[in-house]
């Protein structure tokens, strides 16, 4: 153990109050690198403090100068794409290439921010009645909270601290306490593009410093990114004291493969897609379901690619995967394809016992193949979030989207075809917010908005995009009139627009 990670609080490096602290780990070696410091109430009070005091001043900023900030910080992260992928890496397990990945879909967000002016548009109607104008105009909501998730230390926050800030609210951001580094760089690098002390705090921490900032009175607006049940907590919580709440839960995204699909394409991305960052994404796919005939041959064009991934530790360039994030994690994975077993699922590639040279305490789990898994099994039903791909036989296509429709998840969803009649329909028929044809990983652009339907999302806004911006402001209309003087006089009739 070689560091302690501390707060970031009116622009600086803040160890805080509490004594509590949790360890960092290297999921390549097991070792613990560092510690990071856990928020207490205190911790909280100051942090909400710190950006009220700065959010006053900074609402007034003009839009200019929150797009030069944005500039330069699009600047700054592209210059230092390496040292946050080289963070993330060493602090998740992800590899280098995916890390830096990463880090670039955070970008296009701070992108689409640089945009604020026009997005922040309102607007105006002359004479609506006699000599009376009306308005509309978007203005920040105040004091605004990302919690967000380990498997993306650096785009998850990258979703949401741009269009916050850009829209001049000031933001409070609480990473995952297991990979908390990338979370400091990015306060620096908001420092160094000239943004005000206390406009972006970071607060490590825990359930103690969720539930503190969800409950506190000065806080406005809770994004989070997590796993369902936390979520289902965060927007029960959040709002039950009056906060704007948008909470982005879990997954179990599927991939529907006719008949009649480029089955070398469909096998390159199952695996690209289900196996990428060792699963840890909730745009992973999990399930792929093959419709009839196409199910034997898919398995072994799949199984064939899985077999070859190299698994090793995120800082070698020949690895394609890296470890999971922590042992239990691990542990946790492995007893998901136990069960499967047990259940009778056949287990084509085997991941469960994977190690790597030279790394006999790291966090492996090898990417694992299951066949014949039926609705109703764990590894069906719940996000085992680990390099575990299941694939399920359907019949037909209507059966194929009935599994989708009755899965409480609504995240993602893929289907690969070369019939542009089925892609439409599947696309009309679907249940979910994203939807792929031919595009295993339907991640929308960030001019557009990332967000699931059924239990992948508590609350009715997507993150960034234009549904960003709505959640990050709230709308005022103005109605005015500047009339003649000798037209004054009480009227006690109700107002009508003549």
């Amino acid at each position: 153990m070689n560091d302690t990670i501390d707060h970031w609080l009116d622009g600086k490096a803040w160890p805080g109050n509490g004594p509590r602290r949790s360890s960092v780990y290297d999921p390549a070696t097991g070792a613990v690198t560092a510690e990071v410091r856990l928020a207490d109430s205190a911790d909280v009070d100051a942090a909400v403090a710190s950006s009220r005091a700065a959010f006053d001043e900074w609402r007034s900023s003009s839009l200019s100068k929150r797009t030069s900030v944005m500039f330069e910080l699009r600047r700054i992260l592209s210059e230092r794409r390496d040292e946050f992928a080289r963070v993330i890496s060493s602090q998740h397990g992800k590899v280098r290439s995916d890390a830096a990945g990463e880090v670039q879909r955070g970008l296009e967000v701070v992108e689409f921010a640089c945009g604020i002016p026009q997005l922040l548009k309102g607007g105006y109607t002359e004479q609506a009645s006699t000599e009376v104008d009306v308005y509309s105009i978007r203005q920040p909501v105040g004091v605004t909270v990302g919690i967000t998730p380990f498997n993306f230390p650096a785009m998850v926050p990258l979703w949401m601290c741009p269009v916050a800030i850009a829209c001049g609210n000031s933001f409070i951001l609480k990473p995952s306490e297991r990979d908390p580094g990338a979370a400091l760089l990015l306060a620096q690098a908001w420092a160094d593009a000239g943004l005000p002390d206390g406009v972006f705090n970071v607060l490590h921490g825990d359930a103690e410093a969720v539930n503190g900032l969800l409950t506190h009175p000065g806080v406005d607006a809770v994004s989070f990114v997590g796993s369902t049940p936390i979520a289902q907590h965060v927007y029960a919580t959040g709002t039950a004291a009056g906060k704007r709440v948008q909470a982005l839960g879990g997954a179990k995204n599927h991939m529907i493969v006719l008949p009649d699909a480029d089955l070398e394409a469909a096998a390159d991305a199952a695996v690209s897609a289900g196996f990428g960052s060792a699963g840890e994404r909730c745009m992973a796919i999990s399930v792929v379901v093959a419709v009839d005939p196409v199910g034997d041959d898919l398995v072994d064009a799949i199984a064939e690619r899985t077999r070859a991934i190299r698994v090793g530790p995120g800082d070698d360039p020949v690895s394609e995967m890296g470890p999971v994030v922590t042992g239990a994690h691990r542990d946790r994975v492995r007893g998901y394809v136990d069960a499967g077993e047990a259940d009778g699922v056949r287990v084509v590639v085997d991941g469960r016992e994977v190690q790597v040279d030279g790394h006999p305490d790291g966090f492996w789990i090898g990417p694992t193949l299951l066949d014949g898994v039926q609705v109703g099994q764990s590894v069906y039903t719940d996000e085992i979030f680990g390099p575990v791909l299941c694939v399920v036989r359907a019949a037909s296509y209507d059966e194929a989207v009935g599994l989708v429709r009755d899965n409480a998840y609504g995240n993602g969803v893929a289907i690969f075809t070369r019939d542009g009649g089925a892609a439409r329909r599947f696309t009309f028929d679907v249940e979910a917010g994203m939807v792929g044809v031919n595009v295993p990983i339907p991640v929308p652009m960030a001019y557009y908005s990332f967000g699931g339907w059924g239990d992948s999302l508590f609350g009715d806004t997507h993150v960034h995009g234009p549904e960003g911006v709505h959640f990050y402001t709230r709308g005022k209309v103005v109605t005015e009139r500047w009339a003649d003087p000798s037209t004054r006089g009480p009227d006690l009739g109700f107002p009508t627009h003549n």
